[in-house]
């Protein structure tokens, strides 16, 4: 089989066959296999056995019993959906710290491969499956688009078509008949193929692979919950519905008593009946009962589910006694603890297992897996832009010098990509667009007399200078910016400008001189503004 110079996650090269063809294409037994449902007629005894069964390597009972509960099971499924819903968010791909151009670059690129694969929210979804079941497994099938390898599908499959095995408790594999040869000893099923497979195992608590689910947490309650309402609906049955009697004449013959039988069934089904006369039919009033304690077991069972899962009971549901808004806001800041914690172990995964695959069939990873791009689920919530707004510019003014980039960050303002309009202050014009017109655009003629305090001309100006000559004179830049703040005259720039001319282009030269000239125009402005200004002190002295 053909390998290529790709190295995968484990440092050997990759059959690039494996790439064309999903793995499980090949194992037909796993995909025409029918599910039991082993929640019918479940006992506590047998709910033993099954989870004795996982820990042993065989792993298809527990997960069909997973299936089942969150199929049965109306609030875990509720509950399951709300924690698995809140990591469905808006992503990104962030170069690794430090990164370099070409690094910036190859996540900027690895960023547009990713939104080419279709229904990635849902992938994300599917992903979060091993919240409650401990791993979730994600087939891979690539294709060639553009010359670039992409995913072209990304399949959920189902946690029962893998096993484990004794000394290869955290290996996860495909569940065949197939026995490989190892150190330890023979080892069942067939190993999950490079850039083949998205594995995510997610920890609700450490320990072995097929014990860290969180699903087996809740299996008792599901269990002691199922027995509270079969129980309730047995109460109802007996106790919600009046006992119907009749009584028929010691004579009546065995047609007759069918007759009544036949009566007693229709009135409680219908409504109404006829009898023979001479027969009676009478309503004993309902047995007393007390459902109570089936709802307070039910209750009971509902909110440890809702603990194990999302930390809280507040929530999910209130009682109107003890909940309060400070509680429910407490509750909920454990909830986002939890979210952000399945975005963490979330972004890893991914990283790893799609990022890292992505970029390194591709060429865009030539660092190796310690310098790829971090997939980022971004979990981070806006501020409250009216607190911000108030307390950013008395922070500025007390020293705090916060990034930009920051203060977008929080707020989720994006920065402006290249020409975009954007909102200005009211009576404000919009920067020039290119800096040859900033370099030459007339300068707004000052009225009055100069501002106290105000930095002149010439140092206002550098800043500007800087941004607007850069492009045109950026080799230059030192060197014009210390010729126009020493010339003394026009003579001097023009002659100073004369030095440099065997160095600079045309344009280059066009560009310095219009600068140099308005730097100049504007030197002179300020000085006849301050000789008026110290003329009319005097005069009215």
């Amino acid at each position: 089989m053909a390998t290529s110079r790709i190295l995968g996650p484990d440092g050997q090269p990759i059959k690039t066959p494996d790439l064309a063809e999903p793995q499980t294409a090949r194992l037909a037994h796993l995909q025409r296999e029918l599910q039991s449902h082993p929640t019918r007629g479940l006992t506590p005894s047998r709910l033993a056995k099954i989870l004795d069964a996982a820990e042993n390597g065989d792993l298809v009972a527990q997960f069909e019993l997973f299936e089942d509960m969150e199929e049965k099971d109306g609030h875990i499924a509720a509950e399951m959906g709300k924690r698995r819903r809140a990591c469905v968010l808006d992503w990104n791909v962030v170069p690794p710290e430090g990164a370099d151009a070409a690094e910036k670059k190859a996540a900027e690129q690895l960023g547009e491969l990713l939104t080419e694969i279709p229904d990635f929210e849902d992938m994300v979804f599917d992903l979060t499956d091993a919240i409650g079941k401990g791993y979730a497994c994600l087939e891979l099938e690539w294709h060639r688009v553009e010359g670039l390898w992409v995913p072209k599908t990304i399949t959920h499959r189902p946690q029962s078509w893998f096993t484990l095995n004794r000394g290869y408790r955290q290996e996860l594999r495909l569940r065949t008949n197939t026995v490989s040869a190892s150190e330890a000893g023979p080892v069942q099923g067939d190993p999950l193929t490079p850039f083949g497979w998205i594995t995510h195992v997610h920890k609700a608590k450490s320990g072995y692979l097929e014990r860290s689910a969180l699903f087996r947490q809740l299996v008792w309650t599901y269990l002691f919950k199922n027995y509270s309402v079969g129980d309730l609906a047995e109460f109802l049955e007996i106790y919600g519905i009046p006992v119907r009697i009749g009584k028929y004449p010691a004579s009546a013959s065995e047609k007759e008593k069918a007759t009544l039988l036949r009566a007693l069934a229709a009135v409680g089904h219908n409504a109404a009946g006829i009898i023979p006369d001479g027969m009676l039919i009478e309503f004993e009033n309902a047995a007393t009962g007390d459902p109570d304690a089936f709802m307070a077991m039910i209750d009971w069972c509902e909110k440890n589910q809702s603990k194990v899962i999302l930390g809280g009971t507040l929530t999910s549901g209130a009682d109107g006694k003890s909940s309060t808004n400070a509680l429910g806001n407490v509750h909920n800041e454990v909830r986002k603890d939890l979210r952000d914690g399945d975005v963490r172990q979330a972004n890893t995964t991914l990283t790893r297992d799609l990022v890292f695959a992505v970029a390194s069939l591709n060429g865009l990873v030539p660092g190796g897996l310690r310098r790829v791009p971090q997939f980022r689920l971004n979990a981070q919530e806006r501020e409250d832009l009216g607190t911000y707004s108030t307390a950013l510019p008395a922070l500025v003014n007390m020293g705090v010098r916060p990034p930009v980039a920051w203060v977008h960050e929080r707020l989720g303002i994006p920065v402006a990509q290249g020409n975009e309009p954007v909102l200005m202050p009211a009576g404000s014009t919009a920067p020039a667009p290119t800096a040859t017109a900033a370099a030459t655009a007339a300068p707004p003629v000052p009225t009055g007399t100069a501002v106290p305090g105000m930095l002149p001309p010439p140092q206002q100006m550098q800043p500007q200078l800087a941004a607007n000559l850069a492009p045109a004179v950026s080799t230059w830049l030192d060197q014009v910016r210390e010729l126009v703040m020493r010339a003394q005259s026009l003579a001097d720039i023009r002659d100073g400008l004369d030095a440099l001319l065997p160095d600079m282009t045309l344009d280059q030269y066009a560009a310095a001189m219009a600068v140099a000239l308005r730097t100049a125009e504007m030197a002179g402005r300020y000085e006849v503004m301050q000789e008026a200004a110290g003329a009319a002190s005097g005069g009215g002295a």
